[in-house]
């Protein structure tokens, strides 16, 4: 029997929410991807996991489309092994993660993972140099056939199917350039994906490794990916636990971190940071009402942890070059926790550049 509070502090510390500084080449959630959404993406998950962003370069790390089609970040140097770790694991994986474009694929004879590689190889053909992601749609609209293409109500217009076009951009070796928007593809130089991802860059291992212990729907659910294909790949070397009345399996290896996890840590976790993308949604916040909150359909807020465990949101709300970081706590903060909270507005406030004109907590 395992309580919350054990698997909150074994995720703070795996994810190395409780660190002063640290590393690119350190930094763990780098092995399963960084999400890079909003203003408060990648750079400010890993500034909360000490890291120096500062004179963060496309040099040291690269942008990609993956798992769920979403932007993440991961090392320029992995590259070759994420490329091959985020692939579907089949074709009828391939045919859910590509959503509605299954549909008109499979009645015209094409398998998921050939029309996947087609729009990789005609997107790789288009993007010799750096090219606006709407010119690449464009072209591809024109060189793909009907099954590949959808009318767009909104812009009155043919495109290709969204998560076809996102998944196939890492494996026709095209990275996204930082801080672009719309966004620009171009080449990735001297691309070459491995041969396999090998353990750590497994995303089931490293689900179980950053998120763990967790069953293979929630791993499923996190990937897009069908729980039959993820049981497929699930690992040998696992223990198995139970939370919340429910039996969970996790990496051997971690077996004394979970057991002697404690942490001591203040953070202001971004909207999409890696650990409020646990599905089991109900250990992290166990209040509907809270989770509600936190998880709303449009406009995500962030996240107050405390000591291991989450008690409130928070949102900015900037004027000018100024801004000021709005608390809504779930429970009574300490006047230590305030302090703790203020002084990561503050660090949020270097971090963006602009000046803090003070933290409201809501009463």
């Amino acid at each position: 029997m395992v309580d919350r509070h054990q698997v909150l502090n074994f995720r703070v510390r795996a994810q190395q929410l409780d660190r002063a500084e640290g590393t690119l080449t350190d930094t763990a959630v780098l092995d399963i991807g960084v999400q890079n959404t909003g203003p408060d993406g990648a750079r400010w998950a890993l500034a909360a996991r000490g890291v120096d962003v500062t004179a963060l370069s496309g040099d040291e790390v690269v942008l990609l489309w993956t798992v769920r089609g979403a932007p993440h970040l991961y090392r320029r140097a992995d590259v070759g092994h994420v490329v091959a770790a985020v692939e579907p694991f089949s074709d009828a994986d391939a045919g859910k993660r590509i959503y509605d474009a299954s549909k008109p694929l499979k009645a015209a004879g094409i398998a998921n993972l050939a029309a996947v590689d087609e729009v990789a190889d005609r997107m790789r053909a288009i993007v010799t140099t750096p090219t606006v992601k709407g010119d690449v749609s464009g072209r591809l609209s024109t060189a793909l056939p009907e099954p590949y293409l959808r009318f767009c109500r909104p812009c009155d217009a043919t495109h290709v199917y969204e998560m076809p076009f996102r998944l196939a951009a890492a494996r026709a070796g095209l990275e996204l350039q930082l801080d672009t928007s719309p966004p620009v593809l171009q080449r990735i130089a001297g691309f070459r994906k491995a041969a396999t991802p090998g353990d750590r860059f497994d995303l089931v291992r490293a689900y179980l490794r950053l998120l763990g212990p967790a069953t293979p729907k929630q791993v499923a659910d996190y990937l897009d990916a069908r729980v039959k294909d993820v049981k497929a790949r699930w690992p040998d070397d696992v223990i198995e636990v139970t939370v919340d009345g429910e039996v969970r399996s996790l990496l051997a290896a971690d077996e004394e971190a979970l057991a002697s996890a404690d942490t001591r840590a203040t953070r202001l976790l971004g909207p999409f940071d890696l650990f409020l993308q646990a599905k089991d949604r109900a250990t992290l916040v166990p209040d509907t009402a809270h989770a509600k909150e936190l998880w709303p359909v449009l406009g995500r807020p962030g996240a107050v942890l405390v000591d291991g465990d989450l008690v409130g949101t928070w949102r900015p709300r900037k004027s000018g070059r100024s801004f000021t970081v709005a608390v809504q706590p779930w429970q009574r903060l300490s006047d230590a926790a305030r302090k703790a909270i203020s002084a990561q507005a503050e660090h949020l406030a270097a971090h963006r550049r602009v000046s803090l004109s003070g933290v409201d907590f809501a009463t």
